[in-house]
């Protein structure tokens, strides 16, 4: 579809959901954003040129493609149900929302019923990428509906990947975050230990970008430690306990790695329990 055509609506516009959205309104794409009650990056969307709209009938009626980032498979079934009496047949709808292992399918399965092409394609990468336009995608689809949506993506993505049908993109992507949220977690430790052990923070990282022990969580966390800002690692606890919950189960008949993900989620269990759901996970490194 040539972009000139394409009339995106957008549904999801948080940390994540703000920068995909801002490089098709950087690339001249028509964008509407439906209204929720975080307003600071619906505001930042409107000022930079999508239209705001505030009913799921009216992102229907506007778009001939609807991207969806929500929080997880369950507040995207609600999203999709209450989609399906207004969207059109002709919808291509691509999903960036990380999902449980089963949920793009149980997605899927909604949208048969309308005939609607529904892509899979969770994401790589953190807002930061997001806004700069360089995540990787993880695409779950048809040769021909991964066909048709390959140069949407590139507008956020610096590469795009398919996986297979249906189902192939929540499995990676779930498997892609066993490995990045459990170095994260690696790091977040590695760093509460050096400040109560009295480790020169700054030493401590120079030392292990040298050894195999670098990383993307490594300077995403370290860059902003060794200036005393614990925000480096912009995810949620309480997501962080989400995926993590999502991976332990699909990794329920692999004993080591379902021990790991179990151990590893205990951390964001505790840390949600006792109030810090909202906090980012490299802020628990001061806690």
């Amino acid at each position: 579809m040539n972009k000139n055509e394409l009339k995106i609506g957008f549904i999801g516009s948080g940390y994540m959901g703000y920068g995909i959205a801002h490089n098709l309104i950087k690339n001249d794409i028509s964008v509407s954003v439906i209204a929720h009650k975080n307003r600071k990056p619906i505001d930042r969307l409107v000022a930079e040129g999508a239209s705001e709209l505030y009913t799921l009938k009216e992102i229907s009626d506007f778009s001939n493609v609807i991207i969806m980032c929500v929080t997880n498979t369950p507040v995207a079934i609600e999203v999709i149900n209450n989609l399906l009496p207004h969207i059109k047949e002709s919808t291509l709808l691509i999903d960036i929302t990380t999902h449980h292992a089963t949920g793009s399918i149980e997605v899927n399965n909604l949208l048969k019923s309308k005939n609607i092409s529904y892509i899979e394609s969770p994401v790589m990468g953190g807002p930061v990428q997001a806004e700069e336009g360089v995540l990787g995608a993880i695409v779950g689809a048809s040769k021909n509906d991964f066909e048709k949506t390959k140069d949407i993506l590139m507008y956020f993505c610096n590469d795009v990947f398919h996986f297979g049908e249906i189902g192939m993109g929540a499995k990676t992507k779930l498997v892609n975050n066993f490995l990045s949220l459990g170095t994260a977690t690696f790091v977040i430790e590695t760093f509460k230990a050096a400040e109560h052990l009295n480790i020169d923070i700054k030493k401590l990282y120079d030392v292990a970008k040298l050894g195999s022990g670098n990383s993307g969580a490594l300077n995403r966390v370290a860059d902003k430690l060794i200036e005393g800002d614990y925000k480096g690692y912009i995810f949620s606890v309480n997501n962080t306990l989400k995926d993590l919950t999502y991976i332990n189960e699909l990794l329920r008949e692999l004993p080591n790695a379902e021990k790991l993900s179990a151990l590893t989620k205990s951390f964001y269990k505790k840390a949600s329990d006792e109030g810090k759901g909202d906090l980012l996970i490299s802020e628990l490194i001061k806690e």
